[in-house]
């Protein structure tokens, strides 16, 4: 009896030991979470800064050599202004009667010194008067020509708004200033008001919910250039929407966020869903064949057992990231760090070999680069997985990682593929710090507005568009656009920019 209860007593002990360190391993990241860095990187400076910006003097840069003539001289640390910008010449000179020698000759001007310091103008706002003269005829009163109107007079432009009193302009700062600085429309009134100008926010809210639904066509053209292009990236967030039908005002809500299209030409597109099901990723994959990337999330994997068209492939960062919590505070190396340093070298790889721009080549030199590195890592984890208790953060991450291990090795099968679903997830980064701003949005019709323009917005800036211009452009063409050719005329990728 004595020998049952000992060995009782010792398996009540190695699992309440087991439950401790799982316990731990959740208390350390729940830590990490709240008070530790968010970043992964492992080779931050020892000492974090630990004040403001704004309270910290910052090092100057190294000074410049500026070449004259034969030799070079060392300038001033500053970068020049840039050139792009509008320059007005101020003259500094010096009195008249200075300008003339003690030998009673004149001074003659034989150079000069710049310098040159920025200024800015605040916003100003500027009202347009338009003036159309009206004309009639005194003699018949319009009699003598029935086909035309009595008075006539010039049409007004056309516009998205008509008979409002905002300009593309006006338009395409309040979008740009929301959805690209994050700043809530309840912001942007007040920030109005000192400029001496009314801007009511309901008013600029639906002034933004029409720009949307004008641009509609649009971003229909956006998603089917999602879909075209050989590798689809997807990932989605949470949103909180009022005024769902049947549904609380708190109940969680998404954004989905797909990155594809050509190589050259990428596209982000948005689409607001209220839930996180099959359906709502296959809502946004829509027709899409060729390679979708994600996260280990099980309903892109339902998706993909459901069709025949789609290669599945994995996210390295996501297991990384679980390595990373298992490595918690701990300063000492430990097998964690084994993981994460075996997934820094395929990284590695990624960025020596980014120059290569010949795909066959790349593909070639990456798979011979990394198939050893994979090959060490499949053999440590399966070794791992014997010896470290699943319930631990280590051995959660273990098992994650050879579960998804087909898919995070898939992408050496094609040059458009990169170890991660990073460039989606940062797609997402500008609208969870939006979200973080304007905390929700006030119904469905404002959702799918906010999935929109952060479709045209986003996707601008990836094809290296500045988005006020787009926006600029796009809102005043919008009202004469009529076919399929005009709206993809519109896209980021296609649009000449006033």
């Amino acid at each position: 009896m004595e020998v049952d209860r000992l060995a009782e007593l010792e398996a009540e002990n190695a699992r309440l030991r087991l439950q401790n360190q799982a316990l731990t391993d959740e208390l350390e990241a729940i830590k990490r979470r709240f008070f530790g860095r968010s970043s992964e990187k492992t080779d931050q400076p020892a000492q974090p800064q630990l004040f403001d910006e704004i309270e910290t003097p910052q090092a100057q840069p190294p000074e410049a050599q500026i070449a004259v003539g034969s030799h070079t001289r060392r300038g001033g640390g500053r970068k020049p202004l840039p050139t792009h910008l509008e320059r007005e010449e101020i003259l500094l000179d010096i009195p008249e009667e200075q300008k003339r020698c003690a030998c009673g000759n004149d001074l003659v001007r034989i150079g000069e010194e710049v310098s040159e310091k920025l200024e800015i103008i605040p916003a100003r706002f500027v009202v347009k008067r338009y003036v159309r003269p009206k004309y009639a005829c005194h003699h018949c009163e319009g009699s003598a020509d029935e086909d035309r109107p009595a008075v006539r007079i010039a049409s007004m432009p056309p516009a998205i708004i008509e008979r409002g009193i905002a300009t593309p302009t006006l338009l395409a700062f309040i979008i740009v200033n929301k959805y690209v600085d994050s700043m809530p429309l309840a912001r942007q009134e007040l920030s109005f008001a000192r400029l001496g100008v009314e801007l009511p926010r309901q008013r600029m809210a639906d002034w933004i919910i029409a720009v949307g639904e004008a641009a509609t066509p649009v971003v229909e053209q956006l998603l089917i250039d999602l879909r075209a292009g050989p590798v689809l990236l997807a990932d989605e967030t949470t949103v909180q929407v009022l005024g769902e039908e049947e549904r609380n005002n708190t109940s969680k809500s998404f954004m989905w966020v797909g990155y594809g299209g050509a190589p050259q030409r990428p596209v982000v597109y948005y689409r607001y869903a209220t839930g996180r099901a099959t359906s709502e990723a296959a809502a946004l994959i829509g027709g899409f064949s060729g390679y979708l990337q994600t996260d280990g999330f099980e309903a892109y994997d339902r998706l993909v057992r459901e069709r025949d068209d789609l290669i599945h492939v994995g996210c390295w960062a996501h297991a990384r990231r679980k390595f990373f919590d298992a490595k918690g505070n701990s300063k000492k190396a430990g097998a964690a760090d084994e993981a994460i340093a075996m997934i820094a070298k395929l990284y590695q790889a990624e960025r020596e070999l980014a120059d290569l721009h010949d795909a066959e080549a790349f593909l070639t030199q990456r798979r011979e680069r990394v198939q050893p590195v994979l090959e060490q890592m499949k053999s440590w984890l399966e070794k791992k997985a014997l010896h470290v208790p699943p319930q631990t953060a280590l051995g959660k991450a273990v098992s994650y990682t050879i579960g998804q291990w087909d898919k995070l090795v898939r992408y050496l099968e094609h040059p458009d593929l990169t170890p991660d679903t990073n460039r989606v997830e940062n797609k997402i980064r500008p609208f969870v710090i939006g979200r973080k701003n304007w905390l929700f949005s006030g119904s469905p019709r404002g959702a799918n507005t906010t999935a929109g323009v952060y479709s045209l917005i986003e996707t601008a800036k990836a094809n290296g568009i500045d988005p006020y211009r787009y926006m600029r452009t796009l809102i005043g063409r919008l009202p004469t656009a009529t076919t399929t050719a005009d709206y993809r005329a519109l896209l980021p990728s296609k649009i000449s920019l006033d």
